[in-house]
């Protein structure tokens, strides 16, 4: 039986009863990731400023939404790949759709965890770059206050990625919808009719 606050697990369970459980709770939390983006992606598309208050009346977090929404634009359904998760989509999604799929045809292949798949995006960078290019390629710094490491930190973790690569892909994001935007101002109003 489940509730909003557990799952009551039955005396006496057996063990294939159990494991058969966990793999649909699996695939429960993954399609769940999906189904949340596609939903405030059709509200942001559908209902403009208004699907913010639908949002706070369904009591989810804005940030994880707006994460889960940017992954679910990057992917049409028919690029979704059903063997791997969300979070396997959501490491390639700030990719070119070229490397997108050069990577989730690999992670498919190979049957790698998310953390394999980001260890070998990041392996294929030092290998393309050389040491030489990494030697020469300076390393920035940014003083941060503890109470926001302290969130990012939280928020990384809660996504299942390592606070750098949060760090990052929040920042890439960012960026892509600030240029975005700027090049729809550029255009002008004749320019995307």
């Amino acid at each position: 039986m489940t509730t909003r606050v557990g799952l009551q697990i039955p005396v006496g369970l057996n063990f294939d009863s159990w494991e058969r459980a966990g793999r649909q709770l699996a695939g429960l939390v993954n399609s769940s990731a999906w189904w949340l983006g596609d939903w405030l992606v059709y509200g942001k598309d559908n209902y403009g400023d208004r699907y913010e208050m639908g949002i706070r009346a369904a009591g989810l977090k804005y940030q994880t939404l707006r994460n889960y929404a940017w992954v679910s634009r990057r992917f049409e359904l028919t690029r979704r790949r059903a063997m791997l998760s969300f979070q396997h989509h959501a490491e390639v999604a700030s990719l070119p759709v070229p490397e997108q799929e050069h990577w989730l045809d690999a992670a498919e292949q190979m049957k790698w965890t998310t953390k394999q798949l980001r260890n070998a995006i990041q392996n294929s960078r030092g290998d393309a770059a050389g040491k030489t290019d990494r030697a020469a390629s300076p390393v920035r710094r940014l003083e941060v206050p503890d109470n926001r490491f302290r969130q990012w930190r939280k928020a990384a973790e809660q996504q299942g990625t390592e606070l750098d690569e949060w760090v990052l892909m929040t920042l890439d994001r960012a960026a892509e919808r600030t240029l975005e935007v700027q090049e729809v101002l550029a255009e002008g109003p004749e320019g995307g009719a």
